[in-house]
C-alpha cells in the first residue's frame, strides 16, 4: 500500500494481545499475547524504534513477555487510542488486535478489553475506532493496516443477560487524507479459532507467516491485493481439514476506493445491478419481518445506517417497492452496506428464523453466495 522505501521513525503500532480477562478463567485465551509479541518483534527487526511500538498485553500463565508492555484494560486502550496516538508524529500505523470479540446488534465488532466481566464487557469499538481514525482528530497516519484476530459471533447468540452499551470514541470531521485496510479474521457472524497447544490463533500464525515472507517490505505496509489472496488460500486449506470454518475479510477505504474484496466465488462488481434471482429472495426475506409493512418503522431501519449509504437511499410509499429500492441500492455499495443494513435490522427483531434466512439472503446479494454466520 505504502509506495516506495519507508522511514522507520515515521511508523507507529498499537498492538495488543488479551489472553485472560477479569470475566474469570472461562474466558482464558492461550495465544494472543504471543502472537501480538510476535508481531511486535517484527516491526523491532525492520527498525521501528521501540518507544514507536506500543504493547498492551494480558498474558496468561506460565507466559511471560521478554518485552515491556503496558496492561490493555479499556482505560489504558482507550487513553491510547484518542490521546496518545493521535499526538504522534507518522506516516504509517499498523494496529494488530487479537482477543475476545463479538458482532453487536447494530452490526459493529466489539473487542474486549482485559478488564471485561461477565457484568460488565468493556469493550473497543472497532468501526468507531476506524471512524475517528479516518477524521481530523487524527491529523497523521495517512496509511493504516488494522489486523484483528477475533470473533465476530453475532450478540444475540451469544446468551448476554442485556445489550451491549454504545461505546463510541469521538471522532472529528472527515478527511480526504487517510487510507485504511481492515483485514479480519472470521467475517460476520463466524468464530476465529486459536489453536490452544500451540498457543496461537490460527489465523494470527498465518497473518505471522506471509509476514515473515514479505520482511523486504517491512515496516511498510504490504500490498493487501497480494497478501489476502495468500491468506485467503492458507485460511481454505484448514477449513478444509476441518480445523476452522472462518473466512477472512479485507476492506479497502480510501478518497480512491471503498470496497470488501471478495473471498471465493464471484463477487458482483461494485456498481453493477444486483442478479434478480438474489434480488428477490432478500426482498422476501426483509419483506417478511412485520416491522416493514409500517412506513415509520422503515424509516427507523435506514435512519440506522451510516449518513453515507442512508442519504443514497431511494424511498417510496409501497412497502415492497421501498424496500427493493434500499435493497438495490446497498447491493450496489457491497457487501459492507448490507452487513450495515443486517445490523438495523437484527437491533429491531431478532427473531432466530428471520435473521437466519435474511442473512443467507444478502449474503448471496453480496456476491458470494455464503451464509452470514466465534475467539469468541
Amino acid at each position: 500500500m505504502t509506495a516506495g522505501p519507508v522511514d522507520p521513525a515515521r511508523v507507529h503500532a498499537l498492538v495488543v494481545g488479551i489472553e485472560t480477562y477479569e470475566a474469570g478463567p472461562s474466558w482464558n485465551l492461550p495465544g494472543p499475547a504471543r502472537d501480538a509479541v510476535a508481531f511486535h518483534g517484527l516491526l523491532r527487526a525492520a527498525g521501528v524504534p521501540a518507544p514507536q511500538l506500543h504493547l498492551f498485553l494480558a498474558p496468561l500463565a506460565p507466559y511471560v513477555p521478554q518485552v515491556p508492555y503496558a496492561y490493555a484494560d479499556h482505560a489504558t486502550l482507550r487513553r491510547a487510542l484518542v490521546r496518545d496516538l493521535p499526538a504522534r508524529p507518522g506516516d504509517v500505523l499498523w494496529v494488530w488486535w487479537g482477543g475476545h470479540g463479538v458482532l453487536d446488534r447494530a452490526g459493529h465488532t466489539r473487542l474486549f478489553c482485559a478488564d471485561a466481566t461477565t457484568a460488565d464487557k468493556v469493550a473497543v469499538d472497532l468501526e468507531s475506532a476506524l471512524t475517528r481514525y479516518a477524521s481530523d482528530a487524527v491529523p497523521g497516519f495517512a496509511d493504516q493496516l488494522w489486523i484483528v484476530d477475533a470473533c465476530e459471533s453475532f450478540e444475540e447468540r451469544l446468551g448476554f443477560r442485556g445489550p451491549l452499551p454504545p461505546d463510541a470514541l469521538p471522532a472529528g470531521d472527515r478527511t480526504l487524507g487517510h487510507r485504511q485496510i481492515l483485514l479480519r479474521a472470521a467475517g460476520a457472524g463466524r468464530a476465529a479459532a486459536n489453536d490452544p497447544v500451540r498457543a496461537t490463533g490460527l489465523f494470527s500464525d498465518v497473518l505471522l507467516g506471509l509476514l515473515r515472507e514479505r520482511a523486504d517490505v517491512l515496516p511498510g505496509l504490504p500490498d493487501p491485493e497480494e497478501l489476502f489472496p495468500a491468506v485467503r488460500e492458507k485460511v481454505a486449506a484448514l477449513r478444509a481439514s476441518g480445523r476452522t470454518a472462518q473466512r477472512p475479510e479485507v476492506r479497502m477505504q480510501s478518497p480512491e476506493r471503498t470496497e470488501i474484496l471478495p473471498r471465493e466465488g464471484r463477487a458482483v462488481p461494485p456498481g453493477a445491478p444486483p442478479p434478480v434471482a438474489a434480488l428477490q429472495r432478500a426482498v422476501d426475506a426483509l419483506v417478511a419481518y412485520p416491522l416493514m409493512a409500517d412506513p415509520a418503522e422503515r424509516q427507523a431501519v435506514v435512519g440506522a445506517l451510516s449518513p453515507r449509504l442512508s442519504a443514497m437511499v431511494p424511498r417510496h410509499p409501497r412497502g415492497r417497492t421501498d424496500v427493493v429500492g434500499i435493497l438495490t441500492a446497498l447491493a450496489r455499495r457491497g457487501a459492507d452496506a448490507l452487513q450495515e443494513l443486517l445490523g438495523a435490522v437484527l437491533v429491531l427483531d431478532d427473531d432466530p428464523d428471520r435473521a437466519a434466512e435474511l442473512t443467507s439472503a444478502l449474503r448471496e446479494l453480496g456476491g458470494n453466495g455464503e451464509a452470514m454466520g466465534g475467539r469468541r
